[in-house]
């Protein structure tokens, strides 16, 4: 084990390295990122510095990829991804990616009659929404705005609106909501042309 663990841990520079040269990233536009000092970062791509979890946690944060690709830990033979439903007062929340600081993807569920009994409670936070309606009738409060959207329809907005969802009739309404970090918007690079 003393052998699979150090060869593991001489892997993890040259990865490092190779990530921050896919990024286009300097030594020091990292450092600024992360916090940490730009010779312990060169000491780490160069083998002389072993990582740990102080070091590894902020730059998979900053390269937006899971830990595990960091350090190259070993496939578990099962490639299928467990995420598990939580329940939020009385809503279903499905988590669809696992991507640390990037963008998170949910599918929402909201029973029928959930919100008939709740006062709208508008919220703020950092960050970008995209949200798509799969099934049903969303009401959406943003702002000062009241707005119905009905399946297919999509919405983005700025977080630091204040905003609420709820269900807009006697039916469970079902919506993708993709939340990206503060200025990251959507990009739509395919357009659809008629024959």
């Amino acid at each position: 084990m003393g052998e699979e663990f150090e060869a593991v841990l001489a892997a993890v520079g040259p990865r490092l390295r190779a990530l921050r040269r896919r990024s286009g990233a300097s030594l020091a536009a990292l450092s600024e990122t992360t916090g940490i000092p730009i010779s312990t970062l060169s000491r780490l791509e160069s083998g002389h510095r072993k990582p740990g979890l102080e070091l590894l946690l902020p730059l998979a944060k900053a390269y937006q990829v899971p830990l595990d690709e960091l350090v190259g830990a070993p496939a578990s033979g099962d490639p299928r991804v467990y995420l598990r439903p939580a329940s939020y007062k009385g809503m279903t929340v499905v988590p669809l990616t696992r991507n640390p600081g990037g963008l998170q993807v949910y599918k929402q569920i909201l029973p029928a009659g959930l919100t008939d009994r709740l006062e709208p409670d508008p919220r703020s936070h950092e960050g970008y929404h995209w949200l798509y309606v799969l099934s049903g009738r969303l009401r959406m409060i943003l702002g000062d705005q009241d707005f119905v959207l009905t399946a297919g329809e999509v919405a983005e907005f700025d977080t630091h609106l204040p905003h609420w969802f709820g269900n807009a009739d006697t039916h469970s309404v079902e919506y993708l909501s993709i939340l990206g970090p503060q200025g990251e918007r959507f990009h739509i690079k395919a357009r659809y042309q008629r024959d």
